[in-house]
């Protein structure tokens, strides 16, 4: 597998020093860049204060002895069980072991990447305790290109992440495996490479390492980077077609959108009217006898625009999410929550006993507000396949198409069949989209029925990566569809200037269709154009505005 440092140029969220974490400004944008451009990470100063004070009030919590859930008891329903002092490190060194029983094949190095990039950036927060050396650990996988072997199912998204988490870091004991330069080793060799050793594990410092949702929000905030320039590549293949069909772009006129304010409608709108500025073939049949079309060029701008909005909503929360403290439990200076409590005696009998420490045992692993989201965002991409399919057979459907296209879209329809097929590889594609479960909605209790609901929060990422993997694939036959519709169009008759960039990007990659041939490859080559963002900058250049 090629090195993520080694390919592509850093985007905009990492400067030339890399990214810089400090538990409180990581974006979805700097998480890709170290996941997938090999973007250096940093660690702030006012970070780093942040982390050495909350290990002292670990310390403190230690030298107490007073029973604290995560540093001198078990876990889960063990919960009970009284730890003594010179088990403590032991503890927690059989918690990465035994939460190490991931399934199936490996995650792919740029969701290994993220998850390490997040996990970080949640220990910088200052609430979990770990030393700074864990820290500076974790950062120098990153840094050096040693990415741990992590199977990809066994998370239940609460306790979080469990078991991909432990997995990840089992490698800073100098355990499980990892990849280093397309080489799998062993994790104490793979340490070496970066000339580290392996740590031996304090109080508190297992239970930080793997409890936590930074495997969902990781592969959230790479599905936030990824459905953006999805609904932006969708804008243009539905702008493509709106014009081969001669459907009319009146309904993204500005006036129809302020009467129902919605942010993505009104996006999808403007870059519908951004696309087909300049268009003699849409000039041509403006004053045409046609009433109105169909829906699915007519509604472009609400459906698309609806998928944006739910995409806007998973980014809100996986902004949160990344710079937030997600395990459990969480140490805070005593005064500081001081009459923000209603702690109980329970609570008040697991907090440190001295002035300046005060361990408090919570939720915030849990997934949900991820998975749910997740889950709407699966639903929404759906609908966006489902939109571009029936997009597709407006342009093929002689019972339903223009006069001036031909039947399939090729000429001596019968003898040959065109892009028919391409069709029931889109309808394929939006039957698994809906086919796709919505995880949140399961619950399995584990953990002797203390963990009595959880959240799947990992699987629905991973469900919303398939789907967007499909709706890419979908849009590639829209675009190869329209680009061969656009052949049966006047020639004397200009395109707009982001729907001809379309066109001639397309063109690079699929050349006319003028006798069948095996379409799976162009239609590969068109997914990839999407997924890629090459034909988003190919509009772009042609345009005033960028898309938004």
């Amino acid at each position: 597998m090629a090195d993520p440092r080694k390919t592509g140029m850093m985007s905009d969220a990492a400067n030339e020093d890399g990214v810089v974490l400090d538990g409180a400004s990581l974006i979805p944008e700097a998480v890709a860049a170290v996941a997938r451009e090999g973007a250096e990470v940093a660690i702030a100063d006012e970070a780093r204060e942040a982390v050495r004070t909350a290990r002292e009030r670990v310390a403190d919590v230690v030298e107490s002895d007073e029973a604290v859930y995560g540093v001198n008891t078990g876990f889960g329903e063990l919960v009970d069980e009284r730890i003594p002092r010179e088990a403590v490190a032991q503890l927690q060194t059989n918690l990465l072991r035994s939460h190490s029983a991931g399934s199936g094949e490996p995650l792919p190095t740029e969701a290994v990447r993220a998850m390490l990039v997040a996990r970080v950036n949640a220990l910088l927060e200052g609430y979990s305790g770990v030393r700074e050396v864990v820290v500076d650990h974790l950062a120098a996988l990153l840094n050096e290109g040693i990415h741990p072997v992590v199977p990809r199912t066994g998370s239940l998204g609460a306790s979080g992440d469990l078991a991909p988490l432990a997995h990840a870091t089992l490698v800073l004991i100098g355990e499980g495996e990892a990849e280093v330069g397309g080489e799998r080793l062993d994790g104490e060799a793979a340490l070496a490479r970066a000339g580290l050793e392996p740590l031996t594990l304090g109080a508190k410092e297992g239970l930080a390492l793997i409890n936590g949702t930074q495997l969902t929000v990781g592969l959230g905030a790479l599905l936030v980077v990824d459905t953006e320039r999805l609904v932006r590549a969708a804008d243009v293949a539905g702008a493509l077609t709106t014009e081969v069909t001669l459907s009319s772009t009146v309904p993204s006129h500005p006036a129809i959108q302020a009467v129902r304010p919605h942010d993505g409608q009104a996006d999808s709108a403007a870059n519908l009217r951004r696309l087909t500025a300049d268009s003699e073939i849409v000039d041509s049949h403006r004053n045409c006898d046609r009433v109105q079309d169909a829906y699915s060029t007519r509604c472009l701008p609400q459906v698309h625009g609806a998928v944006r909005d739910a995409v806007a909503h998973l980014r809100d929360a996986v902004e949160v999410e990344l710079n937030s403290a997600t395990d459990n439990p969480l140490v805070f200076r005593r005064d500081s929550i001081a009459g923000r409590t209603d702690a109980g005696p329970t609570d008040a009998a697991r907090a440190s006993g001295t002035d300046r420490a005060a361990v408090l045992s919570g939720g915030n692993f849990h997934g949900e507000v991820l998975a749910l989201r997740l889950d709407y965002l699966t639903s929404a991409l759906t609908e966006l396949a489902a939109i571009a399919e029936r997009r597709v057979d407006r342009m093929l459907n002689p019972n339903t198409q223009e006069s001036h296209l031909p039947p399939f879209l090729t000429t001596d329809a019968g003898v040959r069949s065109g892009y028919m097929i391409a069709q029931y590889t889109a309808a394929a594609l939006v039957n698994e989209c809906r086919a796709t479960g919505r995880p949140s909605t399961d619950n399995t209790p584990v953990s002797g029925n203390q963990e009595d609901h959880v959240s799947m929060s990992a699987t629905a990422a991973w469900s919303a990566r398939e789907t967007a993997d499909r709706v890419a694939r979908v849009l590639g036959v829209e675009l190869c569809c329209g680009a061969q519709a656009a052949e049966f169009v006047d020639d004397d008759l200009a395109p707009g200037r982001g729907s001809g960039a379309a066109y001639e990007a397309v063109r690079e990659r699929v050349p006319p269709l003028e006798g069948d041939r095996p379409l799976a490859d162009e239609m590969a080559a068109a997914a990839d154009l999407v997924r890629s963002g090459d034909l988003e900058t190919r509009v772009n250049a042609a345009l005033d505005e960028p898309l938004t």
